[in-house]
């Protein structure tokens, strides 16, 4: 079996999101399950010396973009297994950022996915699978359907489209990226990809391939749904059939406590105590006061409204009331910024602002807090609370997307969970978490170390999440999978607490391409909730 991952970012190469850490440890955890994956991405100026001495060139040709023929070649690198592709023109890579957002990333990115069809026929490797990634791919299922298809090879491909964030869509005028692309302008329609007077390269992947999939199973029901599907609710209930959800993982090599090189001491799950040491490196690092009894509570993440910040400013003094320490790490909007930096000067010792990206900081952060706080108001999967989970620091999480498909909450009368969960968007129902949280950390520290024990035992690694790719791709090859190995006998052990969760998908899987009719709600717009301060249900509007 052979899949090619198409997409925007990677890691080691490029990174702004979690898609580039997907790209980077998915197809790897494939070729360990015997699949031959690999990646194709542009080849940005901004990749590092390292990993450009050392590629190798593949091939070169010209891409017909209207009536530009623009030169294009292929490198490829190989890395912990993978073979990496790289379409190369500095032209149209050449920036000094992965994405300007502005108009040329239509353009930059058109003539990508052109490019990586115009390969497939050059290089030593033909795919029976397409993986296409979120909007800066999602040109390709519809290129290959209406202009590739004369070469009986390249009509075998079937392709899947990843969903990382719904909300994200590359939205540009039909007259320039069709017309680059020789687009019959039958295609600008609303059952194909016209979407409210813009091409969406979004909606052209989610049209044309042959199997959709997100990050998260719950996060595949929610975009069915007018609330959380970004416009695009009515054309995922209409192929709902082909829908699926598989939670991320993690790289747990990358992310491993016993021996991270950002920490100065590691711990097991069997032997926490270098965990305490670490929080007091971390305190007096940050500018804390150096204290053990007070819970430290972190977040580290974009600073935007999607990931909950302004339910934290509603309740912060709130918050502080109680004896805990808050630190926040990254950066974003103005705004966001511009409160932790305030909160960490009304409250010093006892509140940390870095407005930075800082891999080896986040690290220690995740190793010396006792508490991580996810309250976003939507997480297609969320990869902080799985890491979080592998160092033995607590997620308090909203129930959403794959928050709520990786974090169940603590349950005091058969003493289980991994966590603390919140169901609506709700300042002070966040805040009646995290006070739940701090009483049990201060009050009944044999539970919390069960606690902390039990969610460094969970699984999140990319073993897990490969099984149910590869199960999905041999669905749409028509592989039988292998049978099950034989179950073991039943033991008369007493039963363990340890809480097994798995990837799974939650739609069925039927035909592989449904016809594009009847596929556009079209809601009124309302507006989006807000942070309050009283308990009330989430409201049922669309977000715009």
């Amino acid at each position: 079996m052979k899949i090619l991952f198409t997409g925007s970012e990677c890691v080691p190469f490029a990174k702004t999101g979690g898609l580039a850490d997907v790209l980077g440890s998915l197809p790897a955890a494939l070729v360990r399950e015997g699949v031959d994956a690999r990646v194709i991405l542009p080849k940005y100026r901004i990749i590092d010396s390292y990993w450009v001495n050392r590629m190798h060139h593949e091939c070169e040709f010209t891409v017909l973009m209207g009536s530009q023929q623009l030169w294009c070649g292929i490198d490829s690198v190989v890395d912990n297994g993978v073979t990496y592709y790289f379409v190369d023109n500095l032209a149209v890579f050449g920036g000094d950022k992965l994405y300007t957002g502005e108009e040329d990333d239509g353009f930059r990115f058109a003539f990508y996915c052109r490019a990586v069809l115009e390969a497939l026929s050059r290089l030593a490797f033909f795919p029976d699978i397409l993986h296409c990634n979120d909007w800066q791919a999602g040109l390709i299922p519809v290129l290959l359907h209406e202009q590739y298809c004369w070469d009986m090879k390249m009509r075998d491909i079937k392709s899947v489209f990843s969903i990382h964030n719904l909300r994200y869509q590359g939205l540009y005028t039909w007259h320039r990226i069709g017309s680059l692309l020789g687009l019959n302008s039958g295609y600008f329609t609303p059952d194909n990809l016209e979407f409210h007077g813009l091409l969406s390269f979004m909606k052209a992947g989610l049209v044309f391939a042959t199997r959709i999939c997100t990050v998260s199973p719950s996060y595949a029901e929610e975009i069915r749904s007018e609330y959380f599907g970004e416009r695009l609710d009515g054309l995922l209930r209409h192929r709902q059939h082909v829908l699926s959800g598989i939670l991320n993982g993690i790289d747990t090599a990358v992310y491993n406590p016993a021996d991270d090189r950002f920490l100065s001491t590691h711990f097991t799950a069997e032997n926490i105590m270098g965990k305490t040491l670490l929080k007091r490196r971390l305190q007096e690092e940050l500018g804390l006061e150096p204290r053990d009894e007070p819970p430290l509570i972190s977040m580290i993440t974009r600073l935007t409204p999607q990931k909950g910040l302004d339910l934290v400013e509603c309740v912060l003094h709130d918050l502080m009331r109680l004896d805990v320490q808050v630190a926040f790490l990254g950066n974003g909007d103005a705004r966001y910024e511009r409160f932790i930096r305030d909160a960490q000067a009304q409250y010093p010792g006892r509140v940390a602002a870095r407005v930075e990206l800082n891999e080896g900081l986040a690290h220690r952060i995740y190793a010396g807090s006792d508490m991580f706080l996810m309250p976003s108001q939507f997480e297609p999967c969320g990869l902080s609370q799985l890491i979080s989970l592998r160092y033995g620091t607590i997620p308090i999480v909203r129930e959403t997307g794959g928050l709520r498909d990786s974090i169940q909450p603590y349950n005091r009368f058969e003493d289980s969970g991994n966590g603390f969960s919140f169901r609506n968007y709700n300042a002070h129902e966040m805040l009646y978490a995290l006070e739940e949280a701090v009483e049990y950390y201060h009050c009944d520290k044999e539970m919390w170390e069960r606690l902390v024990q039990r969610a460094m035992a969970c699984d999140f690694s990319w073993t897990t999440s490969a099984k149910a790719y590869l199960r999905l791709y041999q669905d749409i090859l028509g592989i039988e999978p292998p049978p099950p190995p034989p179950k073991p006998k039943k033991s008369r052990k007493k039963p363990t607490t340890e809480i097994e969760l798995t990837a799974v998908e939650i739609a069925p899987v039927g035909a592989t391409h449904a016809s594009p009719a009847e596929i556009e709600s079209e809601p009124t717009p309302a507006k989006k909730p807000t942070a309050s301060t009283a308990k009330k249900p989430m409201p049922e509007v669309p977000q715009s």
